[in-house]
């Protein structure tokens, strides 16, 4: 018989509560009091980036970007996912999951549930060689571009969940990678979180959509694959509210006519990095 783990319980925990995230969620937009609770217990210094897939990319600046920083960068970053490649080059410690612990708790059938989530970080040492792998930043990269071809995008960030459902610590020294799907990432919820979780969301800077209504057939699947509920039609038309959309790229890589475009100027990546930097040390 095998040995049971700490992640093995939370796996069979999650499968079984997994269906309960957006009432969970919705608790704390609608009670002050919940939402302190749920702040702090799962959201607590938490920051997190959404990079959009490499194929629902339609417009890019390719200007060489000046970076300051104390690890090698190539001269130009072209996709959004490069960020994510860079601190992968920069991390110690690298292990992918087995599984997508998401599309394994929705059974999903859609998009492959072996390609599972990507940590870096000293705490990846504490979690089990069962459910996971220690791999190269060079595997690790290319697992990122298995990932793009299978239509999953990325979160990228500290996330306090990942240290509670994995017994892991400290906080400061996981960074998460998840690969997402349209239809079960445990994301699905952001709408549904308060405003002061929503802020430690941040849409990659330089990131814009926008729809050609005359390609349009109003199939209306940018709304269903939506993360932050930023699409509505008004007048026969898609409307895009900049101010909401989390520049996740779901709309643009689900449009079946390509009529939803998103462009990527790369601003600010400097930024990109030193928010990350002091969200995690994934060096020692």
């Amino acid at each position: 018989m095998r040995k049971i783990v700490f992640e093995d319980i939370s796996i069979f925990v999650v499968k079984h509560i997994f269906h309960l995230r957006f009432r969970t969620a919705q608790l704390s937009r609608d009670s002050r009091i919940m939402n302190k609770i749920i702040t702090r217990m799962l959201f607590h210094k938490d920051g997190t980036y959404f990079i959009p897939n490499n194929n629902s990319v339609s417009n890019i600046k390719t200007e060489t970007i000046d970076i300051n920083q104390n690890f090698e960068l190539p001269k130009e970053i072209v996709f959004p996912s490069d960020i994510l490649k860079q601190m992968i080059k920069k991390a110690n410690h690298i292990v992918i999951m087995n599984k997508c612990l998401c599309r394994r708790s929705s059974n999903c059938e859609d998009y492959p549930i072996d390609l599972g989530c990507i940590f870096m970080g000293n705490a990846t040492k504490q979690i089990s060689r069962k459910h996971c792998r220690e791999v190269t930043a060079e595997e690790a990269i290319e697992h990122v571009d298995k990932c793009n071809e299978a239509g999953l995008i990325h979160i990228m960030g500290r996330n306090k969940i990942d240290n509670i459902w994995m017994h892991v610590s400290p906080g400061d020294e996981l960074l998460t990678v998840c690969n997402c799907c349209p239809c079960c990432c445990l994301w699905r919820v952001y709408p549904n979180l308060s405003d002061n979780i929503q802020n430690n969301f941040y849409k990659l800077p330089g990131v814009s959509v926008y729809c050609e209504n005359d390609d349009c057939v109003l199939c209306q699947k940018c709304i269903d694959v939506c993360y932050a509920n930023a699409i509505s039609i008004t007048d026969n038309k898609i409307v895009i509210d900049e101010d909401i959309c989390v520049g996740c790229g779901q709309c643009s890589n689900n449009c079946p006519v390509k009529a939803i475009h998103l462009d990527y100027n790369k601003e600010n990546v400097q930024s990109v990095f030193d928010k990350l930097d002091s969200l995690v040390n994934i060096e020692n």
